[in-house]
């Protein structure tokens, strides 16, 4: 048997090794970039949908239920006329309206099987409420929606007159009565979502009243 101890072509093997580590680590180095890239840009939509989503859970929470669950200041206008003609700039739309009454004034176990079907679908297929944020200039804003998925009802003076109790000296005493206060709760689900369809965050959150 005759040993082969040629050579040759030895070092274009090499070479093609070497060249094929180097692709494969260039192509590991190209893939992180561009993974990196796309988590940057979803975690910076992610962000701006849920800053809209915040800025809903704000101005449902402090001016939009709370001016449902107050005495209506103009009786000759109907509720919903005065609550869409206040909130104008940001196209407020309440297409469950006679439904959010119910929600926001009944226990959920009393709610109609309409509203309460309503509750349990999809968020963004059946809102109580749904308005419009502005962002950027170039931008068309971001679309919020809002639904009270629970109701749990308490004892709040809602006459919207004062909501607070007259103060007294320190010395001076309190014949009245005083029921105990036990706030109305809440569970509302709330989402916005931005130009793009994966541009969207959701909340859910226990609103006290």
């Amino acid at each position: 048997m005759r040993r082969l101890s040629s050579q040759a072509g030895a070092a274009l093997v090499t070479a093609l090794m070497l060249t094929t580590l180097s692709l494969v680590v260039a192509m590991a180095l190209l893939y992180a970039v561009t993974s990196g890239t796309g988590i940057s840009a979803s975690q910076k939509r992610y962000r701006s949908a849920l800053a809209a989503a915040h800025g809903g859970v704000e101005l449902v929470t402090q001016q939009i239920i709370p001016t449902l669950l107050q005495q209506n200041p103009d009786p000759a206008t109907p509720l919903l006329t005065n609550l869409v003609h206040s909130f104008t700039p940001i196209g407020l739309q309440l297409p469950a309206f006679a439904c959010l009454q119910q929600k926001l004034g009944t226990p959920t176990a009393a709610w109609s099987p309409e509203c309460t079907a309503q509750a349990n679908s999809e968020l963004p297929d059946t809102p109580d409420l749904s308005f419009t944020l502005a962002g950027p200039p170039s931008q068309p804003g971001y679309s919020v929606t809002v639904k009270v998925v629970d109701t749990v009802p308490g004892n709040t003076d809602t006459a919207g007159f004062d909501l607070l109790d007259q103060g007294s000296s320190v010395a001076a005493r309190d014949e009245g009565i005083r029921p105990r206060h036990l706030p109305s709760m809440f569970h509302i689900s709330v989402q916005g979502v931005g130009g793009a369809p994966r541009e969207k965050a959701r909340l859910s959150l226990l609103y006290a009243y």
